[in-house]
């Protein structure tokens, strides 16, 4: 193992301590080993191991000056905590660095060599004292796990500073290993919030096969079925298959096939690395992928140049900017480390320094103002990145950890030939398991798994130039402590999507179903995936994508788009619209006809006519048709308890009156014709005026039924919501039905007994053909209310009222044609018929037509 000096950092006092970190690095594509960081004079050293890990793209094939910046950030925090008078006090922190690739072999004998000296003797060290207390591991599980085997033999702490690997959570197999980054058990949690902001709800998964992917495929799996996310299409893809590039083939053609516009991929640095390089030899367009924060796209950002991977939104641990990294990396230059081979080739490079016929470096060609700020973001970046940062507090956990023993055991140094001796690694496992404590930049740093907090996100868009130049953009972050619904903050206008267009990307099986539609399933399909099916009536959906329309309330009534609810406009029969206005007008008139039919008959009450169809019953019997027309306006306008109860109850007692008085005329003009015989019971009957008691009694059968009725059930005001679309229908309720059709049942009777016994008597010898009107007369009223029935049961709203109206003024007005027009007509326009010769005339032609 090639040693070479990066730089030198003096003894702060005269009891120097230096502690030395070991690196161990994979810059190049063929193993080099390349750095040991020396300390003048050294008494004892400290070495931690790191293994970067990568799989190396673009122009710079060879060199992958991006994992400099992670020997930058060891640099910088050996040098911060070097210059800290608080912190290990009297011992000066350094570091060695090795190169490594991939091949376990070349992994397992690195350390070995650091353990035992080049070409020594296995587990033995002649050299002395060892001066190695800790090892960082890189960035992959698979560098720890390779490792760990042999560094468990001596109890080296292990500290990793990738990705958070559950892997290695087991204790049993990894008791000295300690893992730098947070958990991840928000990862899965905050990719579903996302999805969820943008209303994503059809997504595709590439997951590694490893325990990582199929771990936080079953956590994905779980926070879509709770958010109604579906999965379009799944591939857990093993490494191997990765390279068969038969299958990589099918799985993009799926991918461009697919109507998912949003892929989830899940996976280790190499894993992740390696795929997207097989999809870059294919043109996949407008898709977005969410990326956890392993993979870093710059290194294959040579196909981002196609356009094809042009929406990554990427994942990253958030940590708080560590004060002065930028500053000491642009002040890094091979003028102030020359001892840096690596920096000087780096240089050469990347700024030309050095004429190509010369293998030395010849600094004056260089421009003295040059910075690795000049670099584009994909050869180098200036922000830390995730493992610099665990890097960084890697390093402090060392430090603290050391600083702690240290103070415990200063009232019993460790002497060895009147020398201080540097702790064994084991002892530090004590303090680094209970270690806990804030860095510089305040965020608290805790190496025990059970005490550690879950991950907090930074979500990363890459912003692509026509030039292929990287840009990383910070445009939202997760945090699982936030309040609910606060976990997630996006900013909309700072994501590049697509290019040549600023819409957000749909990724949905079926398009949303608009207010006024609710969702239908698709048989046999996710429940993502619907047809869109219209909201039946008096139903509504106010929103999108609603699984079940909304019953209107029945106050309300529901708009043709179905997505709202109107309040429904009051119905009933207004005395203002035109209906009700033709009907007050009718009933009004005819009242006014019968009061003028009624002054007639009082005008002309001694004459014949008048006398011969009892004058008393003619009056009762006009007034009661006057009441009935004039009832009918109680069934016209807004109903109310009060017009509701009279409605009924002063309908059935005038119509009872009326019809009663007609059954006693009618048993009147019976009587009479009977009573012409001498000695006739029948006579006197009618002397003693006995049909006049049909009134009272009829009408006395018919309070007592309405009293029964009001007593029991009574009519009131009801609402009747669902009879016309749009309308409540204020109306009467009957209360009791049963009572209803008694009243109206008795009525009826009376009526056909009126009806039967004027139609016994039409034939019988009448002056004025009285019997033969009063047959006609109850004719047309048990017609009209006869065809009342049906009509008014098949009616609705306002027309039931109108019908029940229009009933009582044609059965009125059927009554006073037919029994009192006759007569009028005789007295006014036919004097000469209305006397007592002309009255004899009729009775004695009358009675020669039998004979």
């Amino acid at each position: 193992m090639q040693h070479s000096n990066w730089m030198s950092l003096g003894a702060r006092d005269e009891l120097n301590v230096t502690l030395e970190v070991f690196l161990c690095l994979y810059l190049e594509k063929f193993p080099l080993q390349l750095y040991l960081q020396q300390f003048s004079n050294p008494r004892f050293l400290l070495k931690i191991v790191m293994r970067f890990d990568f799989y190396p793209f673009g122009d710079y094939e060879r060199f992958v000056f991006k994992y400099y910046q992670l020997v930058l950030a060891l640099a910088f925090v050996v040098e911060e905590i070097n210059k800290n008078s608080n912190l290990l006090y009297n011992m000066t922190l350094g570091f060695d660095i090795y190169n490594a690739d991939f091949r376990a072999s070349s992994a397992f004998e690195n350390p070995f060599i650091w353990l035992s000296g080049p070409r020594k003797i296995p587990n033995y060290n002649c050299i002395g004292e060892s001066k190695f207390v800790a090892v960082l591991a890189g960035t992959s599980g698979k560098t720890s796990v390779q490792i760990g085997t042999l560094l468990e033999l001596y109890r080296f702490p292990q500290l990793t500073f990738g990705a958070f690997d559950p892997v290695l959570s087991d204790h049993g197999k990894f008791p000295s290993l300690y893992q730098m980054a947070p958990k991840d058990t928000s990862l899965a949690i905050a990719m579903v919030f996302l999805l969820l902001h943008f209303s994503w709800n059809w997504v595709g998964l590439l997951i590694s096969q490893d325990e990582n992917g199929l771990s936080i495929l079953s956590e994905l799996r779980e926070a879509m079925d709770k958010n109604r996310i579906c999965v379009a299409f799944e591939h857990v893809i093993s490494g191997s298959t990765v390279t068969q590039v038969l299958n990589i083939m099918a799985i993009q053609n799926q991918i461009n096939k697919s109507s998912a516009n949003v892929l989830i991929i899940y996976g280790s640095k190499e894993y992740l690395l390696d795929l997207m390089a097989y999809f870059g030899q294919f043109l996949i367009t407008s898709k977005v992928w969410l990326l956890n924060s392993q993979c870093d796209l710059s290194i294959g950002r040579k196909y981002f140049m196609l356009g094809s991977f042009h929406v990554p939104l990427i994942f990253s641990y958030h940590h708080t900017d560590i004060s002065g990294f930028t500053n000491f990396i642009r002040e890094v230059n091979p003028s102030k480390y020359p001892e840096d081979f690596y920096l000087a080739k780096l240089w050469f490079l990347s700024f030309n320094c050095s004429h190509f016929e010369s293998d030395c470096v010849m600094w004056e060609n260089c421009s003295h103002d040059a910075s690795l700020e000049w670099l584009p973001g994909q050869i180098f970046d200036l922000a830390m990145s995730e493992e610099s940062y665990n890097i960084y507090n890697a390093v402090y956990a060392v430090a603290q950890a050391l600083h702690e023993m240290l103070l415990l055991e200063t009232e019993e140094p460790r002497m060895s030939n009147g020398r201080w001796r540097v702790p064994s690694p084991a002892q530090l496992h004590p303090f680094l398991r209970n270690i806990q404590f804030y860095n510089p930049a305040g965020d608290q740093v805790v190496l025990d798994e059970e005490r550690k907090l879950e991950a907090e996100y930074d979500i990363l868009n890459i912003w692509n130039f026509p030039e292929g130049l990287e840009f990383k953009v910070k445009i939202g972050k997760f945090c699982p402590y936030a309040p609910h619904g606060h976990q997630l903050s996006i900013s909309n206008d700072m994501i590049e999507w697509d290019i040549g267009t600023t819409e957000t990307p749909h990724s949905v099986c079926s398009e949303s179903c608009g207010p006024g539609f609710r969702k239908s399933p698709q048989v046999g399909k996710a429940v993502c995936c619907f047809d869109c099916t219209s909201c039946v009536e008096n139903e509504i959906s106010n929103g999108t994508d609603m699984e079940q329309c909304m019953k209107c309330p029945d106050d309300e009534y529901a708009n043709t788009e179905r997505n709202q609810c109107l309040p429904k406009a009051a119905s009933f029969l207004a005395h203002k619209e035109s209906m009700g206005m033709a009907l007050d007008c009718v009933a009004l008139c005819f009242s006014t006809l019968t009061a003028v039919i009624l002054g007639v008959f009082v005008m002309y009450q001694d004459t014949p006519i008048v006398k011969a169809n009892n004058l008393c019953l003619s009056y009762i019997l006009l007034i009661s048709l006057m009441f009935c027309f004039l009832c009918s306006l109680l069934f016209i306008g807004r109903p109310n308890i009060v017009t509701c109860i009279l409605q009924q109850t002063i309908f059935s007692l005038v119509f009872t009156v009326a019809v009663s008085t007609v059954l006693a005329k009618t048993v009147t003009v019976v009587l009479a014709f009977r009573a012409t015989s001498p000695g006739r019971r029948m006579r006197w009957l009618l002397v003693s005026g006995a049909p006049n008691f049909i009134i009272p009694i009829c009408t006395l059968i018919q309070v007592t039924l309405c009293g029964v009725w009001l007593g029991t059930s009574p009519p009131f005001v009801d609402t009747d919501a669902h009879s016309e679309h749009g309308h409540i229908i204020i109306l009467c309720n009957k209360g009791s039905l049963t009572a209803f059709y008694c009243v109206l049942g008795y009525l009826g009777s009376l009526a056909l007994a009126s009806f039967t016994m004027a139609f016994l008597a039409r034939n019988l010898p009448d002056t004025f053909n009285e019997a033969k009107f009063l047959t006609f007369s109850m004719l047309m009223f048990c017609c009209v209310w006869l065809t009342f029935l049906p009509v008014y049961h098949s009616a609705k709203g306002k027309v039931m009222v109108a019908v029940e109206v229009f009933s009582i003024l044609a059965s009125s007005a059927g009554l006073l044609c037919c029994i009192f027009v006759p007569k009028c007509y005789i007295i006014l326009i036919r004097p000469d018929r209305n006397s007592l010769q002309s009255f004899k005339d009729k009775i004695h032609t009358g009675r020669k037509k039998p004979s």
